[in-house]
């Protein structure tokens, strides 16, 4: 007696297609069998053994035109949902930065070198610093990276010149949830965090949208 083949509903071609997107959209550390040399048992963390300020790369930060991290105003006693308490080295040389003395209005990208879709939108970051640093400071966070040299070199080859940060070691991981890249952090004038999206960016006029209504601040269009 012969079987019969089980069907596949439209349905389920669907939501499998959707899966494949989400995962092409994003990117998450992998296992340590799988993800960049120096992951630990927990895929959520990675090493913390990676220099983020030698030499080459303070001799390529310079090079590249990228501004000093900012300094701290102290913490923020009014804020309900403050920034986390976490100190994270300026990517390439300076001053850590005490995350939660910063003030906005901001916004903080998480991204990485070895995550496809943040290569693509650090010159968004890039022109909102350009076109509205005055209004919004732009900054992101080379995160889970064990490779600052290859981070480095993008930030020059895409033309970042907004000032960096670095997380190796994942602390952001628990405070935002951090499931995978990229991520965009939104902190208003008293310190506090209005928003966490992790969301793939696309154009500038997206990202300006985004500005606009997690912080109401309205930083123009493209166009």
């Amino acid at each position: 007696m012969s079987r019969r083949r089980p069907r596949t509903t439209r349905a389920a071609v669907t939501a499998a297609a959707a899966s494949a997107v989400l995962l092409l959209a994003s990117c998450a550390p992998g296992s340590p069998s799988t993800s960049e040399p120096g992951a630990t048992d927990d895929p959520g963390r990675f090493a913390v053994d990676v220099d983020v300020d030698t030499p080459q790369l303070r001799q390529a930060k310079k090079r590249a035109g990228i501004e000093e991290c900012p300094t701290p105003d102290g913490a923020a006693p009014e804020a309900t949902n403050p920034m986390p308490e976490v100190t994270l080295a300026c990517f390439g040389g300076g001053p850590a930065v005490d995350l939660t003395g910063l003030r906005g209005p901001l916004v903080l990208n998480l991204w990485a070198q070895w995550c496809p879709p943040c290569r693509e939108e650090l010159p968004f970051y890039q022109q909102l610093h350009e076109q509205a640093g005055e209004q919004v400071t732009v900054l992101g966070v080379d995160y889970q990276d064990t490779r600052p040299d290859w981070a480095m070199d993008l930030l020059e080859q895409t033309g970042v010149t907004y000032p960096n940060l670095a997380d190796p070691g994942g602390k952001l991981r628990v405070p935002f949830r951090v499931r995978g890249l990229p991520g965009i952090v939104f902190v208003d004038e008293a310190g506090e965090v209005t928003a966490v999206e992790y969301v793939v960016i696309e154009s500038y006029d997206q990202l300006a949208d985004l500005v606009d209504e997690h912080l109401g601040v309205a930083v123009g269009t493209a166009g």
